[in-house]
């Protein structure tokens, strides 16, 4: 488990090795999705070294947001209960 201080250590050691507009980068490649591929080629290390600063940069978010319309048909259904 990756603790706070551990993740501003690493993340610390990303910007003395690679720069503050590489890691700003980094982060922004890791939040548009891109794969870990690519930010790996980008960076010159492996896919798994991509994961790791993943893992301990930030987190994915998954979030299933139902359909207004779809929304409207279970008001239909029951109307006193309300999302």
């Amino acid at each position: 488990m990756t603790t706070p201080k551990s993740r501003v250590r690493v993340a610390r050691n990303f910007v003395r090795r690679y720069g503050p507009d590489r890691f700003a980068r980094l982060l922004q490649a890791l939040a548009d999705g891109e794969s870990g591929q690519t930010i790996a080629d980008e960076f010159d290390v492996s896919r798994e070294r991509v994961r790791q600063w993943k893992n301990t940069f930030g987190q994915v978010l998954t979030l299933y947001q139902v359909h207004p319309e779809v929304e409207e048909v279970l008001d239909e259904q029951l109307p006193e209960l309300e999302i």
